[in-house]
């Protein structure tokens, strides 16, 4: 499989970091670009009607990779934007589709503020880099399917101790704790209520997933980011993003 994951990495460091867009587009697009970040057209076109102007109001930009999945066409980046030297920061979540040459095709995101949880200590974005278990690639994500579909959508919290760790699970999701028993706490309280599973691109221990879901009522796309080690996840970051009135997106949505 040609190496997506390098076109998907270089055109956001490229068009974005560099700001060096339309050469970015040219060299990572393929015939067509469908996108679902609500606020952006399709096409070349779309990105640099929406990112030129972003570009222009913030000159001084820095941003990283931290996490970067491949699994067959499809591709997820965890990302850490810094404007301004502070001003702003965010923790984006970035799922790609390419075509047979490995160009990209089709994106989706989740966009959230860069946070410190008081309660766990840890960030968005912090946490294990290193990709390792390759040969385990189908076995997490088979995992985390399974957790995905059963636990989160299904509502089986009861069956949660088979695929969490209760020996030091480590949590990102802002506002929550680290240890099992916060994870069953959260999803009993039912504020937050997966609806569908839509993406899952695994490589490795680590294994991304897109949902549909809602949060309070409020329909959201859930991005989430789970580390497998010896059969069990141990790791997860989240985040989520309210999804707008219809009348508001330049697309056909976040899904």
């Amino acid at each position: 499989m040609p190496r997506a994951k390098d076109h998907a990495i270089d055109l956001y460091m490229t068009a974005i970091r560099d700001g060096r867009a339309r050469e970015a587009l040219d060299a990572n697009i393929g015939e067509r670009y469908i996108q679902h970040s609500t606020g952006v057209k399709d096409g070349k076109e779309g990105f640099l009607e929406f990112f030129q102007p972003f570009l222009e109001r913030n000159p001084v930009r820095e941003m990283e990779v931290i996490r970067a999945l491949q699994d067959g066409s499809k591709v997820f980046l965890h990302v850490s934007q810094n404007l301004h030297d502070g001003e702003a920061k965010w923790v984006t979540a970035d799922f790609f589709e390419s075509d047979e040459h490995g160009k990209i095709i089709e994106h989706w995101d989740v966009i959230a503020p860069f946070r410190i949880s008081e309660r766990s200590g840890h960030s968005n974005g912090d946490g294990e880099r290193t990709l390792k278990d390759i040969e385990k690639t189908e076995e997490n994500k088979s995992l985390v399917a399974d957790f995905v579909e059963k636990v989160l959508v299904g509502g089986q919290v009861a069956e949660l101790s088979r695929y969490v760790s209760d020996d030091g699970y480590v949590e990102h999701a802002p506002d929550f704790e680290d240890g099992i028993a916060a994870v069953d706490s959260r999803l009993r309280s039912g504020a937050l209520r997966y609806d569908a599973l839509f993406m899952l691109v695994g490589e490795g221990n680590f294994v991304a997933t897109l949902c549909r879901a809602s949060s309070d009522g409020q329909p959201v796309c859930q991005a989430d980011v789970f580390r497998v080690h010896a059969g069990t996840i141990v790791e997860h970051w989240g985040d989520r993003e309210a999804i707008p009135p219809k009348a508001e997106w330049a697309n056909s949505g976040k899904f």
